[in-house]
């Protein structure tokens, strides 16, 4: 049943990351043009509009394929600065010991005890809301249970018989850690990082619900939420097709990162 799951959302997002990719590159399918004989009044699901539109006539299966696109580079930008951002200071941490590792943790333990949506909101506030500085907030307000990870398998990396003979080689610091350290912390950062892409997507459409995130014209499926609150009674539609594909989204990429630890750790097989 769990591999099912796996492939199940291995072709989702394969098949979703694919078209949204595409998409822009179709004649004719701009999510922003609007159909002349639907204005100011939502049109449910139809052969014309698979998904109905919205109350400017706009298609909303279309908006939620170039919303993809707005979620997914969100989620892999800000994954990124994560763990580039959690890695460097996890294995810093990790491998110097002593009285920098306590320095460090105990920085890391009062970011963690900061609740990360409200550093966003503050964040946002008092920047420009667009979609690079929705990447770099999310990414630079999630790093700190990256280094934790990292930094426990560091420790506990340093201590194995192969890199105690790659001391006694000669090899230290920089080029011990690169070549030899951490390429044995990459699978459980793997894991983390599929399961983190599903949490930055998701605040990413709280943030664009919230007016915080990626501006309207633009298609998110966070603002196209926000715009459909006043037709939840007489336009439903409006709601379930973003809603349904973030909650699809995030869904696959945690049953991904499930999928992943079952493969690459051994204990879990």
């Amino acid at each position: 049943m769990n591999k099912i799951i796996l492939r199940v959302s291995i072709l989702y997002l394969v098949i979703i990351t694919t078209i949204a990719l595409i998409i822009p590159f179709v004649p004719g399918f701009d999510p922003d043009s609007f159909d002349p004989d639907i204005i100011k009044e939502p049109e449910p699901p139809s052969i014309r509009h698979f998904l109905g539109t919205d109350d400017l006539g706009r298609d909303i299966l279309l908006r939620c394929i170039y919303g993809a696109r707005v979620s997914l580079s969100v989620g892999i930008v800000a994954v990124s600065i994560m763990v580039i951002a959690g890695m460097s200071i996890g294995l810093l941490a990790g491998y110097a010991g002593g009285w920098v590792d306590e320095i460090i943790m105990r920085l890391v333990d009062i970011f963690i005890a900061v609740p990360a949506i409200f550093l966003i909101l503050i964040i946002q506030v008092l920047l420009k809301p667009n979609i690079y500085n929705v990447m770099v907030v999310i990414g630079l307000t999630s790093w700190a249970g990256i280094s934790r990870l990292v930094r426990a398998e560091v420790m506990s990396i340093k201590q194995r018989p192969f890199v105690l003979a790659a001391k006694a080689r000669g090899i230290y610091s920089f080029r011990l850690v690169i070549k030899h350290i951490l390429p044995h912390t990459l699978n459980p950062v793997i894991v983390a990082s599929m399961l983190g892409i599903g949490i930055a997507i998701l605040s990413e459409s709280v943030l664009s619900f919230l007016g915080l995130g990626v501006q309207p014209p633009q298609a998110s499926w966070g603002n196209m939420l926000e715009n459909s609150l006043s037709f939840m009674i007489d336009a439903p539609w409006m709601v379930f097709a973003p809603g349904f594909f973030i909650t699809m989204t995030v869904l696959a990429f945690n049953f991904l990162g499930d999928g992943l630890r079952n493969i690459l750790d051994p204990k879990e097989n």
